[in-house]
């Protein structure tokens, strides 16, 4: 796993995290790692619908995922986000291999956009009350969160996130340093609204700065970047700041890197399967 991870769960330490534990969090995993081969069995099996009428089919399924999620961690919310995004992009995948279309980053998320277009307005602008977190930001502030970034294909994952791994890689640095450096980089733009619901705006500026800072002194990359990461952490669990939807963009992003770009030609990129694709989302792993 991923460490040091700000505000995170991870081996060091859970992060501003009073209710959970490495221990959990794994255990959580696993529960999800099961439920993978059916987000991508039903998307191959409902590709004849029209994208547009496809979330209704397999919300359902990620409830009952979340259900079991909540059965193992004893009601403690470890993975919701990442059922969210993840069983977006395996029902995408299944999707376009039912279709006979090549599976790469830009085919998954524009997928993922069709799915989700017009989320946004149906589950928060057009709502008139506010019963969740998540509600109530929009409302407030206009921030759309997970819905946005799905609906829009995930682009900040795609503008930001990919570019900086695929750079770093190409320089040999390790995937989980050049995760770490993503993670960062995410922190630094992100409209998370995991930190709005725990520190207001003011958290989420804080965030913000703090990141840019580390970036421009070099980030985990610098010769005491690692170090500086840890006290990073420190100083967000003292705020009880936690940066849960970049974590989620991060397990997105960690999961778009085992496709290739794009693609000219109908192929099915390095021959992905249905099982292939079940088995690559590893949330235990970031």
């Amino acid at each position: 796993m991923l460490t040091p991870k700000p505000g995170l769960v991870d081996q060091r330490n859970s992060g501003a995290h009073r209710d959970m534990n490495l221990s959990t969090f794994l255990k959580s995993a696993r529960v999800l790692t099961r439920w993978f081969p059916r987000f991508v069995q039903i998307g191959y099996e409902s590709a004849h619908i029209a994208a547009s009428d496809f979330l209704p089919l397999v919300r359902p399924t990620g409830l009952q995922c979340e259900e079991e999620m909540f059965e193992a961690t004893e009601g403690i919310n470890t993975h919701k986000g990442a059922i969210f995004s993840l069983g977006l992009l395996c029902s995408a995948a299944g999707r376009l291999l039912a279709n006979g279309s090549g599976l790469n980053r830009e085919r998954l998320c524009s997928e993922v956009a069709s799915i989700c277009a017009g989320l946004v307005n149906r589950e928060l602008a057009a709502k008139r009350t506010t019963n969740t977190a998540g509600e109530r930001i929009f409302r407030l502030y206009g921030l759309a969160g997970a819905r946005g970034e799905a609906a829009s294909g995930y682009w900040t994952v795609r503008s930001l996130a990919l570019p900086v791994y695929v750079s770093l890689r190409r320089r040999d640095v390790t995937k989980e340093m050049a995760l770490l450096q993503v993670l960062l980089s995410l922190l630094s733009v992100n409209d998370d609204t995991n930190l709005v619901s725990r520190g207001g705006l003011a958290g989420l500026d804080f965030v913000r700065e703090y990141s840019r800072k580390l970036l421009r002194d070099g980030g985990v990359l610098s010769c005491d970047g690692l170090w500086k990461m840890a006290a990073f952490d420190d100083q967000l669990i003292a705020r009880n700041l936690s940066p849960g939807g970049s974590a989620d963009l991060l397990i997105v992003t960690a999961f778009l890197t085992e496709f290739a770009p794009a693609m000219t030609r109908p192929v099915v990129s390095q021959c992905h399967s249905l099982e292939s694709v079940a088995s690559i989302p590893t949330v235990g792993c970031t």
